[in-house]
């Protein structure tokens, strides 16, 4: 395919100064989006002991809201091109409004959950509308500062989430995770509604609606969200439940993509992985996914587990991460727009891939002054990667894939985040017991190591080992045998990871180089 063939047309000038505060507000509204994601993830124990819940059905507040949303990215292409930007819109932002205070006031865990997945799936559209809209709207002189601005709303919220999650907790009550969503909910739909009229709808699109496909898109992606989220806490396929949700998904799964192949308008089009780099960068999308949400899962984890801290002082340690993203984000703004994004990428994949592999050598004592290097890095990386991957991503398409391509690409960007989680707790319940096991065979009471430590147990007591005493030396011998397998295993998620990254930064080479031109330089 030729080059001018690929490249999307953009406009010659800039928008109006109204359809930049629009698509600023709409900006504002995805944040909203993807902070909802982070924000409850943080104090899910404070919500349970609100709606007296169990600790496995408490994850179904989240579960519930993933699901959901992993169903409306893809479709939002659709409805965008059906409904037209400002509609689709301002209709998400303003149900995500709605199903927030609905959050905020359930009363039980049936409600929240109701209320959780209507978030979710009413809310889904804005983030893919927004990737989209940046194509439409900017001319390629101003396409890079754009996509930074979106760039850095994609990583920054997952990054601050945790941290705004916990003092909004600990000052007022978990229902003002919900009703943060309120105001700037309302002002987002005033501004998309009376600056953001860019397109037309086309109703023609519901002559011949698949909802066969809908139906089949729905089973396959629902089900399959749901085998990724609570495959990992209940041994994968040895769960009933977890066999019959990966038999529905393989269902829904060729269902779907048989409707996608063969009906003549199906709901989503999978046309524009035809194009190279369109289909490599999803696949950098779906890293990108991995690291982005596992390493925010990950670390705070750690501090947690390990080292005891509360919400509030995790986020201060994880703050570093978003203040360097704020650095990084002109300068990788910059390096889009003058040179090759391909380097700027494999550069960034680079950066994340040290960044885990200083992590990987972490110990029990690590706190925020040994984790400080690794997060500047962190934050850099993430910068340097995610506007490449936008440009590498759409680019190239042409101006009437985008919208929907935009929905298949963010939905990467979600799976690989669901994937990456599951793959993180998956090995760390492996690879702790494999720890333990080896370092139990390492303490043998027959070792003068051994005798050692619980002698000096009764030196640190003051007093000589009584039996009783001696129990409990044992006991404290094994909390740190635990905490070390712990530990170990966490190192081990950080080297794996490293090994992603690096694997990402050699595929780089598997992209070609996109080319945007303006409408002058020729159509499609």
């Amino acid at each position: 395919m030729a080059a001018a063939a690929e490249a999307i047309t953009l406009p010659e000038r800039m928008p109006s100064a109204g359809v930049r505060i629009g698509y600023f507000a709409m900006v504002l509204g995805m944040f909203m989006a993807i902070l909802d994601i982070q924000i409850v993830s943080s104090s899910l124990s404070e919500i349970q002991a609100g709606l007296a819940a169990s600790a496995d059905e408490i994850s179904w507040v989240q579960t519930s809201y993933l699901i959901a949303e992993v169903i409306m990215i893809p479709f939002s292409g659709y409805l965008s091109r059906l409904l037209s930007t400002r509609v689709l819109f301002v209709a998400s932002a303003a149900s995500f409004t709605i199903a927030s205070i609905g959050c905020a006031f359930a009363n039980s865990l049936e409600a929240m959950i109701v209320m959780r997945a209507l978030q979710g799936f009413l809310g889904g559209a804005m983030i893919p509308t927004v990737f989209a809209t940046v194509y439409l709207i900017f001319p390629r002189s101003r396409l890079a500062s754009a996509t930074v601005v979106i760039g850095l709303v994609a990583t920054l919220a997952p990054t601050i989430g945790p941290t705004l999650g916990g003092y909004l907790t600990q000052l007022m009550s978990w229902h003002w995770l919900f009703l943060i969503n309120v105001v700037p909910g309302v002002i987002v739909c005033l501004l998309v509604w009376s600056f953001m009229d860019i397109d037309k709808p086309d109703f023609s699109l519901l002559e011949g609606f698949d909802y066969l496909g809908l139906a089949a898109m729905a089973l396959f992606l629902g089900s399959l969200e749901y085998v990724i989220e609570e495959g990992p806490r209940h041994d994968w396929l040895a769960d009933e439940t977890i066999r019959n949700f990966a038999i529905a998904c393989t269902i829904g799964g060729v269902l779907f993509f048989w409707r996608t192949i063969t009906h003549e308008n199906p709901v989503v089009d999978l046309k524009a992985f035809r194009n190279r780099n369109f289909a490599t960068g999803c696949l950098f999308s779906l890293t990108i996914g991995v690291g982005l949400y596992g390493l925010v899962y990950l670390m705070p984890l750690y501090l947690a587990r390990v080292r005891g801290l509360n919400s509030l002082q995790i986020g201060e340690i994880m703050f570093v991460t978003g203040i360097v993203q704020f650095m990084a984000a002109p300068i990788a703004g910059a390096m889009a727009r003058k040179v090759d994004p391909r380097p700027v990428l494999a550069f960034g994949f680079s950066l994340l891939a040290l960044s885990t592999w200083s992590m990987a050598h972490l110990t029990a004592e690590w706190q925020f002054n040994e984790m400080l290097v690794p997060q500047i890095l962190r934050g850099a990386a993430l910068m340097f990667c995610i506007v490449p991957i936008n440009v590498i991503s759409l680019g190239t398409l042409p101006a009437e894939e985008v919208k929907n391509a935009s929905g298949l690409y963010n939905l990467t960007r979600n799976l690989g985040g669901a994937f990456g989680l599951a793959g993180i707790n998956t090995v760390m319940i492996d690879r702790t017991a494999l720890h333990w096991n080896r370092l139990v065979e390492a303490v043998n009471p027959g070792r003068w190591e051994i005798q050692e430590y619980i002698d000096n147990m009764g030196v640190r007591l003051a007093q000589p080992l009584q039996s009783d005493d001696t129990v409990l030396a044992a006991k404290l011998l094994g909390s740190k045998v635990s905490q070390q397998a712990y530990v170990m295993a966490f190192g081990d998620c950080f080297f794996l990871l490293t090994l992603l990254f690096a694997a990402a930064a050699l595929a780089v080479a598997f992209a070609k180089r996109p080319i945007l031109v303006g409408s002058s330089g020729g159509g499609h």
